[in-house]
């Protein structure tokens, strides 16, 4: 019988860029209803709102102006919050195969969470120095919401890896 030990120092590793969009995608999906249903629930305000503010990023401030449903606008946020998943998708999948952690279920819950928790913090308090309306979005609910994120990312990137392995 041999023993694999996986030590968990950084290896240069390719990951799976197509496990890494797809975790990505989920997630972003993910918290976007969320985000849509939080909105409505705790706020009370519009579903809309926050398409308004995620759009706002690429089309400036004009998009502020309203928070009804507007067909431009949430189509600018959809991809916007889509392209944003899969970049940091991306990102977590290379430090998934860098540190090894693909068959690690603890410590890659503990990577979603840090993950989840430093991308809230880049978000709505880094980008609102450039973006300043997005701070509008700061509440427990969006870093719960985030945390929610990276965990998502990192066990649907796992199970994705499984899912492979029993189809070959």
């Amino acid at each position: 019988m041999e023993l694999h030990i996986h030590s968990h120092e950084w290896h240069r590793r390719m990951p799976d860029w197509s496990r890494a969009v797809c975790a990505g995608l989920v997630a972003g999906a993910l918290l976007m209803v969320l985000e849509m249903l939080w909105t409505v629930t705790v706020s009370g305000s519009s579903p809309w709102s926050t398409s308004h503010h995620v759009a706002a990023i690429v089309m400036g401030e004009k998009a502020l102006e309203s928070s009804t449903f507007n067909i431009g606008i949430v189509a600018v946020a959809l991809a916007t919050h889509y392209v944003l998943g899969v970049v940091f998708g991306l990102v977590l999948a290379i430090i998934i195969a860098g540190f090894h952690y693909e068959q690690n279920t603890g410590m890659l819950e503990v990577l979603g969470v840090v993950f989840g928790t430093v991308l809230y913090l880049l978000n709505f308090y880094g980008m609102a120095v450039f973006f300043p309306w997005i701070a509008d979005l700061r509440a427990w609910s969006t870093f719960i919401g985030h945390i929610i994120f990276g965990l998502t990312v990192v066990l649907t990137y796992q199970w994705l890896e499984g899912r492979e392995e029993t189809n070959q």
